[in-house]
């Protein structure tokens, strides 16, 4: 897709933890022709290159994740950038328990989250692109041309991850479960996790996925 000036699109897309913002990124890059850069897959490349380094987390240093770090890359995609740890695609590793429950930790060090960023920049230096994560419509970029904060009700929330995990409606007892363990993350995430103060609220709970999608790629439209 073209701009209306000489600097790529960048559309950014933030929001609480499993609001949809990969899933719902990755579409709209596709609706719009442009690649999709996922910020959290570089955390969580991370956080894997870290344990297979091993160690008990909690004697995990900065610099021992960020000396981890050097091992992960990005490959162009057809749609937008393949992980790569030590040179081998990682995105299944990255998806594991393990990467998930440390996945927070690593996020809060400053230094890798600059790192991270750095990254998300160069691969949007000359393409246009859709991403999502952590500060990218305030730290990362600033002046994109569309910033979309995502939100949605923590049971909401916790009822599409569950869907999305095992194919099928959370029990009650899973209902209940998955959204303390959101709500405990939320709490985990709110100072670092925070809308650009021109951001575009778009709230999901009673919208479809290809509605949010819609309305994301046409506010995008509307701003070349």
């Amino acid at each position: 897709m073209s701009s209306s000036d000489s600097t790529p699109l960048v559309v950014t897309i933030d929001g609480p933890a499993a609001s949809g913002k990969s899933s719902t990124a990755g579409l709209v890059a596709a609706r719009l022709g442009v690649r999709h850069v996922d910020s959290g897959m570089l955390y969580r490349s991370v956080t894997a290159a870290r344990l297979r380094d091993g160690g008990a987390p909690e004697h995990w240093t900065e610099q021992s994740v960020l000396d981890a770090a050097r091992r992960v890359s990005l490959a162009p995609a057809s749609t937008g950038f393949t992980p790569l740890l030590d040179g081998v695609d990682c995105t299944e590793e990255i998806r594991g328990e393990a990467v998930t429950a440390l996945v927070s930790l690593v996020a809060k060090m400053s230094h890798v989250r600059a790192w991270v960023n750095a990254m998300v920049r160069a691969t949007a230096s000359s393409h246009a692109v859709v991403v999502d994560g952590r500060d990218m419509g305030t730290a990362v970029f600033p002046d994109a041309r569309l910033k979309v904060w995502l939100v949605a009700m923590p049971a909401e929330r916790a009822r599409r991850r569950v869907l999305q995990r095992t194919g099928r409606e959370p029990t009650h007892g899973e209902l209940e479960a998955e959204t303390a363990e959101l709500e405990a993350r939320d709490l985990k995430d709110r100072e670092q996790t925070q809308p650009a103060p021109d951001a575009v609220w778009i709230d999901t709970t009673g919208i479809s996925q290809d509605e949010q999608v819609g309305r994301i790629a046409a506010l995008a439209e509307e701003r070349q």
